[in-house]
């Protein structure tokens, strides 16, 4: 297929043009115009590209792209290297922030919700990002851990109240630890995310929330490989793989 068509495709899908995002979103560095071969992935950092050269891909398409607001905008030092290894293989770089987060069937939110067998019934925070359910039973915060284990590979780390019962989950992948009150008003006896701040466990302890910091990575693998298998399903001839570069925040 030609690069425009993918492009086109997926912003029909995502509908950037809706949200107030901190990085641009869909093409973002140019690469040749047939695509045959892609590679997924989190964030498009240097070991990604290099994995992508190596399996001789047309393009990259990424949750975390490039160019982030308040970011410094010479092309030096990292960012240059990376730039340059993606100039140089003649690859582009596509990426879907916000509208990828938020997505009712592909996103990391509607899938994290899935993982845990939550019930989704109403959104809150800026531009209703978190989700909030119930699970089909209450669970205890040692269940719920276990449960978030699995489903993310990895153990969450724990702050405030551990002696809770859960049944009303409130969520928001990546880095929404500052939402942590705002789940209180929308009636959580948790919250999920990524990451946590040093502030985050006095709020939750003070506001009688517990919090579970799964990793930002973790909470946001699910997005783009299903993005991939969409693509890949209805496009025939275009690979797609996923490729996933460990990262443990």
């Amino acid at each position: 297929m030609q690069l425009h068509d993918l492009v086109k495709q997926l912003d029909a899908l995502l509908q950037p043009q809706n949200y107030r995002d901190y990085a641009p979103n869909g093409l973002q560095v140019q690469g040749r115009k047939e695509i045959r071969r892609i590679v997924t992935g989190v964030t498009a950092c240097l070991d990604l590209i290099e994995q992508a050269k190596q399996r001789e891909a047309d393009a990259i398409l990424v949750h975390h792209g490039w160019f982030w607001k308040r970011e410094d905008p010479r092309i030096i030092g990292i960012r240059h290297r990376r730039i340059a290894e993606l100039i140089n293989a003649d690859m582009s770089l596509i990426a879907y922030h916000l509208p990828l987060d938020d997505h009712p069937e592909l996103g990391n939110n509607a899938l994290l919700g899935k993982m845990l067998n939550i019930e989704t019934d109403a959104r809150f925070g800026d531009d209703d990002l978190a989700w909030i359910g119930s699970t089909p039973a209450t669970m205890t915060c040692d269940q719920l851990t276990d449960v978030l284990s699995r489903a993310l590979r990895r153990p969450p780390l724990v702050v405030g109240p551990r002696d809770k019962t859960l049944r009303r989950i409130a969520w928001c992948s990546g880095a929404a630890q500052d939402m942590l009150e705002a789940a209180v008003d929308a009636g959580a006896d948790c919250f999920i995310s990524g990451e946590i701040s040093e502030r985050t466990t006095h709020i939750a302890r003070e506001a009688g929330i517990t919090y579970f910091a799964c990793g930002h990575h973790a909470t946001e693998r699910a997005g783009i490989e299903a993005l991939g298998r969409w693509i890949a399903e209805r496009n025939e001839g275009v690979q797609v793989e996923f490729v996933d570069i460990d990262n443990p925040v």
